[in-house]
């Protein structure tokens, strides 16, 4: 098996990943506003972009870093494999992909505004705090970390990019909060008053919600599927390419 990429370049293609699938899903909704009146054809545009945007994302930066681009999957990664001869670098490689998802996911934010003419960073004011919206987050983000794991244990990790792609296309129609599932992603959010956009006083409840979708990912992942192999589950799968490099998934909404 080939060795993986130095730390540093796997934290480059997180930050890089984090930021461009940000910028897909901010633009993809200014985008859709400018074009059309109806909500539905804009969630429809929106999700349709980020389906297609995280696809290819996973699918280019997964052989590097694994593709993770969100804290939850990263703590999925090092929680599983915590107990396994990885422990301690899937901690410092968390220690260093949280900052550089968080970072990269504002950066995204920002350079969505600016291809569109808006102010380069506007707080935003769509408020999303409601009961239903956090379980609709929970239900997300524990479906998320599910199928990572899932794809990791079967043996199906080849399937990432078209798997995790899917499932956040299709929460965004079937959950109320429409599956932002990702800490990162969501802080980005908030550097846009724009159709993506989420207020900064709703981002605590938000992010408290994914962490605990996360536990329950992982939970019914080992009832399922049972414990990782002693090898552990680096950031989301198991080695896959032929690379010999973990595919991994993200998400976001």
């Amino acid at each position: 098996m080939t060795a993986r990429a130095p730390l540093a370049r796997r934290v480059v293609a997180e930050a890089v990943g984090t930021a461009a699938l940000v910028a897909v899903v901010v633009g993809s909704g200014i985008q859709a506003s400018e074009l059309s009146a109806d909500v539905g054809v804009r969630l429809l545009a929106n999700s349709l972009a980020t389906v297609f945007g995280l696809g290819v994302l996973i699918a280019l930066l997964g052989p590097v870093s694994g593709a993770h681009f969100n804290p939850v999957v990263t703590l999925a990664a090092w929680w599983t494999g915590r107990r396994t001869g990885s422990g301690p670098e899937l901690l410092r490689e968390a220690a260093a992909f949280i900052p550089a998802q968080i970072a990269g996911a504002v950066g995204g934010s920002v350079l969505a505004n600016a291809m569109f003419a808006q102010p380069l960073v506007t707080w935003s004011t769509h408020q999303r705090s409601a009961g239903h919206l956090w379980l609709g987050e929970v239900v997300a983000t524990a479906g998320l970390v599910l199928l990572i794991l899932g794809l990791n244990r079967t043996g199906r990790a080849r399937f990432a990019a078209v798997a995790v792609a899917s499932w956040i296309g299709a929460a965004y129609w079937f959950t109320s909060s429409t599956s932002f599932a990702n800490p990162a992603v969501t802080i980005g959010r908030a550097f846009t008053d724009t159709f993506a956009g989420i207020a900064p006083a709703s981002l605590l409840p938000f992010i408290a919600a994914q962490l605990l979708g996360a536990a329950i990912g992982v939970g019914l992942a080992a009832a399922l599927f049972g414990a990782p192999s002693r090898a552990g589950e680096d950031a989301a799968v198991a080695p896959d390419d032929e690379h010999g490099h973990e595919l991994a998934a993200t998400v976001i909404a």
